[in-house]
């Protein structure tokens, strides 16, 4: 049987070596739950953001059973449950284990692998990375030294549409036409066989922890100038050809899917604020896997326009010109005990006010300063400075104001 576990400190590369990170590296996972003002959170890392029938059944009854009834999707792709009580973190564990949602328990939370979420579904791109992310969660798990990474180290892969590129990524792979991958590790890049990809990220990954010795680092960009992975020498000891690029092209720069239908079998829909019920998520999973996206929708495979009515009979966005497309939030009030106001009920109330406006700016509605969860990118930013006070992209404005105003900063560019 899994139990939950405690915070454990970090360990080193290999036998003797000191180790990589000098603070405590506390992200909530599905064994260490993070207490909240509304319970226990626990954070699964899903790589891909990919869900089987099975799994994504019994993480709706845990949410049913355990938390809140909800599946928060993240800004990774990956899911989270709330409101769980004190002494449930043994029977979730176990639950979760079952339905080889926790391959590793040594390994749960450095699973953060986000990929284009169409690949293989609608014929664009260049690879198929939802492969890649397959195997490089394999690699990463069979390696005791992987656990070294800290639960933000994040791997980011591309199918070439530029999707996912500008996600932030530690590590980022981007597919080229004829077979050929980009890795980007900071400021630098280097070309290497798709059929290599997953080993060279898993090598960018071995020469950021090097790196990282004695820095206290967890991201590539906590390195002190002059610390940059030294990737030529990790990609030789993978055995893992590799040709410098002196100038690295610029990342691409793509749009997240269309809602709607994705090729023959796909279709693609947003979870109003990120937040699924019991019953949308089982409804999602009724014709095949689900892949969750950094931008708070999920992909269903197996399903055709046909079934669009009724996940928009759930709840779900199925329309680009929902007034809620776009729109996201913190956990706010009551969940968290930072957050200055009830940020969700705010964006509820706001939404509606762009409804049938084409071209709007993402907006995302953070309870405090800290932002958390907010989109990558250009986007309309509402922070709560108080109860009935909000600052829309700097600019102050009272509770009773947003709706005009948050109107107007999702048109302005």
């Amino acid at each position: 049987m899994l139990a939950a576990m405690p915070p454990t400190p970090p360990t080193s590369p290999e036998p003797g070596e000191p180790l990589v990170r000098d603070r405590g590296d506390a992200c909530p996972g599905a064994l260490r739950l993070h207490p909240a003002d509304d319970g226990r959170l626990a954070r699964l890392r899903l790589p891909a953001g990919v869900l089987t029938e099975r799994q994504a059944e019994v993480l709706a009854d845990a949410a049913l059973r355990l938390g809140d009834g909800q599946v928060s999707v993240t800004s990774r792709g990956n899911a989270e449950l709330r409101g769980l009580g004190e002494g449930c973190g043994a029977e979730l564990a176990e639950l979760l284990a079952g339905a080889g949602l926790l391959p590793s328990a040594a390994h749960e939370r450095i699973r953060n692998i986000v990929a284009s979420p169409a690949a293989g579904l609608d014929g664009l791109g260049h690879a198929d990375v939802q492969l890649w992310a397959r195997e490089l969660d394999a690699l990463l798990c069979a390696q005791e030294w992987t656990t070294s990474l800290s639960g933000r180290f994040l791997f980011v892969l591309d199918d070439g549409r530029g999707d996912v590129a500008g996600l932030g990524g530690d590590v980022t792979l981007i597919a080229e036409p004829g077979g050929g991958a980009l890795l980007y590790v900071g400021g630098a890049a280097y070309r290497v066989a798709a059929a290599d990809a997953p080993r060279a990220a898993l090598a960018a990954a071995d020469a950021f922890l090097r790196a990282a010795r004695d820095s206290g680092a967890w991201r590539v960009r906590e390195l002190p100038d002059g610390g940059a992975p030294d990737l030529a020498a990790a990609l030789a000891r993978a055995d893992v050809a590799a040709e410098p690029v002196p100038v690295p092209p610029p990342l691409p720069q793509g749009a997240p899917p269309a809602l709607g239908e994705l090729g023959e079998r796909g279709l693609y829909v947003l979870a109003p604020l990120g937040r699924l019920t019991s019953a949308q998520l089982r409804a999602l999973a009724a014709t095949g896997p689900v892949r969750f996206t950094p931008w708070r929708g999920v992909v269903v495979t197996g399903a055709g326009a046909e079934r669009l009515p009724t996940l928009a009979a759930y709840g779900l966005i199925t329309s680009p010109d929902s007034p809620w497309v776009g729109v996201g939030a913190c956990t706010g009030r009551p969940g968290c005990a930072k957050s200055l106001a009830d940020v969700r009920a705010d964006a509820l109330r706001t939404a509606r006010a762009s409804a049938g406006t084409a071209g709007l700016l993402p907006v995302y509605f953070s309870g405090c300063e800290r932002r958390c969860g907010h989109p990558q990118g250009t986007w309309a930013d509402v922070v709560a400075t108080g109860e009935d006070d909000y600052l829309v992209n700097g600019v102050p404005v009272p509770r009773t104001s947003l709706p005009e105003a948050v109107a107007t900063a999702r048109t302005t560019r």
